[in-house]
């Protein structure tokens, strides 16, 4: 347990260099890292728990960007490759949608209400998973500054998450932005049948 300590100390001493190097670059992905996984290390060690505990902590500190960042991963260099990245996968299509799963397989509620939402609508859409993809991940809620997934685009604009969408669906407001793009919504061919 002592060596553990000593090597969560060590550990600390290195977050201390990062966080010093985070505060010059401005990187909001990497000091969101480092801050969680402060906590993280810290919980443990207060509550004084296990060996496997402590083990585990520095395990996923370890597995986290920031250990990379000390293996030598260029931030700023990533941060603009994913920026450009996203760029591009957002002006790819009229509408894009970043989410958790894939549209026939949703992992989560609020991405699979965005599907369903869109679906209603007839609209087709590129969509993006971000489990798949930790950088991206990460990336679009720093592109949109925007903090949780999923996220919508139209025609290249964030327009918001799950709560937003449902919201311009209710009151109709989405039909009148996919009309905005030149896209003509599924629900008003329905109310032309009736």
């Amino acid at each position: 347990m002592v060596r553990l300590y000593f090597q969560v100390c060590n550990t600390m001493a290195l977050v201390n260099l990062f966080r010093q190097t985070l505060v010059k670059s401005s990187n909001v992905h990497m000091a969101a890292s480092y801050f969680s996984m402060c906590r993280s290390v810290d919980k443990v060690i207060r509550k004084n728990q296990s060996r496997q505990a402590v083990h585990d902590a520095i395990t996923e500190w370890k597995r986290n960007k920031l250990f990379a960042f000390y293996r030598g991963y260029s931030s700023e260099q990533n941060s603009d490759n994913i920026t450009a990245r996203i760029k591009s996968l957002v002006n790819n299509n009229k509408v894009v949608v970043f989410m958790k799963g894939i549209p026939d397989d949703p992992r989560c509620g609020f991405s699979n209400a965005v599907i369903q939402i869109l679906r209603m609508h007839g609209v087709e859409y590129d969509s993006h998973d971000v489990l798949e993809d930790e950088d991206l991940r990460a990336g679009i809620k720093v592109y949109s500054d925007w903090p949780t997934i999923p996220q919508v685009y139209l025609n290249g604009e964030f327009i918001g998450g799950c709560d937003i969408l449902l919201q311009m669906h209710q009151s109709g407001d989405l039909i009148e932005e996919l009309q905005a793009i030149g896209i003509r919504s599924a629900l008003l061919d329905k109310e032309n049948v009736k």
